[in-house]
């Protein structure tokens, strides 16, 4: 895993969260401008405890030529991805079938400072890229086809969370990415000693939102991250997602 001197604490209330986002009675705040898809702020109650949260219904999902309905089902597949390898670089995530909207993914807002993202980290602060680095090399085991800049968030902790993962884990390689600065760069041993079960067997409850074709893919790439040792490069010069923030 990533050295503890390298990344700030995770956030300590994981489990809560994710417990509460389960549990909890939610209401529209308001929607989300400029999102892809239909996206909104709730709040979210269960007892004394509060939280906000990002609902994606599935109601709300622009039809895709490369994806199949029901993108929710791949975020909370990234969760589980994240939190499986002990990385917990994407929020708390549930799905919620009693929504406003219908079915759709919860996932815990992360309060953040919006004019840091990718970009702006890369340039100022250096001493967030291992954490960059681990999120590079989780969007290529995932096949994220859709990290922009503005879906790295830094929250006021130091800590680095990865969002909007609706387009993951599709079976052809789909990567498409700003994150290309480590290119040929060694992936550190302690990550390559995280991912190396993956080889070998996905858990069932990652199977379980995906199909049996996505999760032979997502065997397969985490084999070849295991053989290869390097972050990849684009020698096409085209796997950027857009806009690109």
């Amino acid at each position: 895993m990533m050295q503890e001197s390298e990344v700030p604490t995770p956030h300590d209330n994981s489990l809560v969260d994710a417990e509460v986002l389960r549990c909890g009675q939610f209401r529209l705040l308001g929607q989300l401008a400029n999102s892809s898809n239909e996206t909104f702020l709730v709040e979210v109650t269960d007892g004394d405890v509060q939280l906000w949260g990002i609902y994606k219904p599935e109601l709300g999902e622009r039809p895709l030529m490369d994806f199949e309905h029901g993108l929710h089902r791949r975020e909370f597949a990234a969760y589980l991805l994240s939190e499986a390898l002990g990385w917990r670089l994407v929020p708390a995530t549930v799905i919620r079938d009693d929504g406003p909207l219908g079915v759709g993914s919860l996932q815990l807002f992360i309060d953040h400072n919006p004019a840091e993202h990718y970009f702006t980290l890369l340039e100022h602060k250096p001493e967030t890229y291992q954490q960059l680095r681990c999120l590079a090399l989780f969007d290529l085991i995932a096949n994220n086809a859709d990290r922009k800049s503005g879906h790295v968030l830094y929250d006021d902790q130091g800590k680095i969370w990865g969002i909007d993962h609706g387009l993951c884990f599709a079976a052809p390689m789909k990567l498409r990415t700003v994150m290309w600065e480590f290119a040929d760069e060694d992936i550190a041993q302690e990550l390559l000693d995280d991912i190396a079960p993956f080889a070998e067997r996905i858990p069932a409850t990652i199977a379980q939102q995906l199909s049996s074709l996505e999760t032979s893919a997502l065997q397969s790439r985490v084999q070849k991250v295991l053989d290869t040792q390097k972050y990849p490069r684009d020698i096409t010069g085209r796997r950027f997602p857009w806009p690109l923030i």
